[in-house]
């Protein structure tokens, strides 16, 4: 039977893997895309703004050892984040005000190069062929929907989980042992349609302890095989309160999501709530938690639920 856990010792973060080469370790079209555009950008701002340069490189904290181009300002992380340890303060990056956009920072190269070319169809449609308006206005309009990432009031309290992502809990498992979390546990499946928000969020205050990416297959994230086939990233976490309890969070993909993000760095501290990612388009996300006598899940298989904002369970 499972039993109350006792204080664990505090877990040594290990390295990121290899082939967990950027954020968005799949690649993708739109991510090449605004590779090459940064390639540009550098080579313009250090041509025509070199004092731009030297005031962001002398307000820059952290050693950039481990990026895999040069880092100008804090543009220059958004796909390499995890690869180096460098940073600004909040008030020294000039294009923070991008997260009060109400969209995925991680998805605004693909809301523009998805989006434009949809607006300007939806534009000449209405222009020339307005019985045609409609399809393209219903397409602009699932993509501006897709990435939209609407503002959350994440619950107080000691020892809740809140939910990592938005959808429908598809799978409530008890497994006999997780080598993670050294136990028992219980493995909680959302299954994200393409109307749900695809940003993924930290279930408590913990701290990342392991991450590992998996290339794999694209099942439809309907499909329990889509579990252990598809594409995943696997993140280890360790509660930053006693008993500091171990458990994982998995983005994995589906037949149309084949892009997942995770900027997460090993050791990193998160708050409950916290983005640590996103999943582009329909896919699946899985929580696993220690299987103790001091758990109580708050949710049943159909509940639809929302990241951050719906308690998954809590530890009383």
């Amino acid at each position: 039977m499972p039993t109350i856990e006792t204080v664990h010792e505090r877990a040594t973060p290990q390295p990121l893997p290899e082939n967990f080469v950027s954020v968005q370790p799949g690649g993708g079209k739109c991510y090449r895309i605004e590779l090459a555009w940064g390639c540009w950008r550098r080579w313009w701002l250090k041509r025509f703004r070199p004092g731009y340069v030297r005031r962001m490189a002398a307000r820059r904290r952290g050693d950039t050892a481990g990026a895999p181009h040069e880092i100008l300002d804090p543009r220059d992380l958004k796909f390499c984040r995890n690869r180096c340890q460098c940073d600004w303060a909040a008030a020294d990056d000039p294009f923070r005000w991008r997260g009060r956009l109400g969209f995925a920072r991680w998805g605004l190269a693909e809301l523009l190069l998805m989006g434009g070319p949809l607006l300007a169809l939806t534009i000449l449609a209405a222009r020339f062929l307005p019985y045609s308006t409609p399809l393209p206005a219903a397409l602009l309009f699932l993509v501006v929907f897709f990435f939209r990432d609407p503002p959350r009031r994440i619950p107080g309290g000691p020892g809740l989980l809140v939910a990592p992502a938005d959808g429908k809990v598809v799978e409530i498992t008890k497994l006999a042992h997780d080598e993670f979390i050294g136990g028992p546990a219980v493995r909680i499946g959302i299954f994200l349609s393409i109307f749900n928000v695809h940003l993924n969020r930290a279930p408590c205050a913990s701290r990342v302890i392991a991450l590992r990416y998996s290339p794999g297959s694209f099942l439809s994230a309907t499909k329990a095989e889509s579990a252990i086939r598809n594409e995943n990233t696997w993140i280890g976490l360790e509660q930053e309160q006693a008993p500091h309890r171990r458990m994982i969070v998995r983005q994995i993909s589906g037949l149309i999501a084949r892009r997942i993000v995770c900027d997460l760095r090993p050791g990193q501290v998160l708050d409950r709530g916290e983005k640590l990612g996103m999943i582009k388009l329909g896919s699946r996300t899985e929580l696993i938690l220690p299987d103790t006598s001091d758990l109580k899940i708050e949710i049943k298989v159909g509940r639809k639920i929302a990241a951050g904002k719906t308690i998954m369970a809590r530890y009383v």
